[in-house]
């Protein structure tokens, strides 16, 4: 695999998925005022979005689209950490270069800083579970059904965002390109060390369980990483 269009893999797939974070978030404030439909108009394109990215993205670049992600392939050694760092530059990069597409497209200003407080143990933990689940999804998916693995995570992430209390960002570098919403999605950059922290730790955790109560699972074909 060419290691540039891997990351320009991981960029563009990393920007689409935040673009359609934020712009299904502004499209939901304009056509509703009812939270509970706004959440849901924000739900549904964000885990169709990431059944798509992966299926096109994943011969590309693995589609990690997450920094936490990628960790968790560096711990498992399937991935170098020279090789990781560049893919979470990537994501970042593009997660914030799909955040002010999304302002561009609805005709709002490009440069913003969210005020929406996230914070707290309660959304810590919820960032955590969230996490979690998220990478054991992803581990037994590509161990039991690597071809489901997109829907796997799509439909994690589109109920991840109903039953956790941070409505399930998951990902450091989608929560980084959040903070420079002052929309619906997004998140006060004060608040973004605790997430990401707590991604990270429910990331950890997920790789050791994973680690002990996967052994002796079918082993389908390994991730392209």
């Amino acid at each position: 695999m060419s290691r540039a269009r891997a990351l320009a893999g991981e960029a563009l797939g990393t920007g689409l998925l935040v673009c359609t974070v934020v712009g299904s978030g502004i499209m939901a404030q304009r056509l509703t005022g009812d939270v509970a439909l706004q959440l849901l108009a924000n739900t549904l394109p964000t885990g169709a979005m990431l059944v798509v990215l992966i299926t096109v993205l994943a011969p590309v670049s693995g589609a990690h689209f997450n920094p936490a992600v990628t960790a968790v392939f560096c711990l498992r050694r399937e991935m170098a950490w020279r090789l990781g760092w560049l893919y979470a530059l990537a994501q970042g990069v593009g997660g914030v270069l799909g955040t002010w597409l999304a302002h561009l497209m609805f005709a709002l200003p490009v440069w913003q800083v969210s005020d929406t407080v996230r914070s707290g143990g309660a959304q810590w933990l919820a960032e955590g579970v969230a996490t979690f689940g998220l990478v054991f999804v992803i581990l037994a998916g590509l161990r039991s059904r690597s071809e489901a693995v997109a829907w796997l995570v799509g439909l994690y992430i589109t109920a991840a965002y109903w039953f956790t209390a941070s409505t399930s960002f998951a990902n450091p570098a989608v929560a980084l390109a959040r903070s420079l919403t002052a929309t619906f999605s997004g998140i006060r950059p004060v608040d973004l060390p605790g997430f990401m922290l707590a991604e990270l730790a429910g990331a950890g955790v997920a790789v050791a369980l994973a680690g002990w109560m996967l052994q002796g699972a079918p082993e389908d074909e390994a991730p392209v990483v």
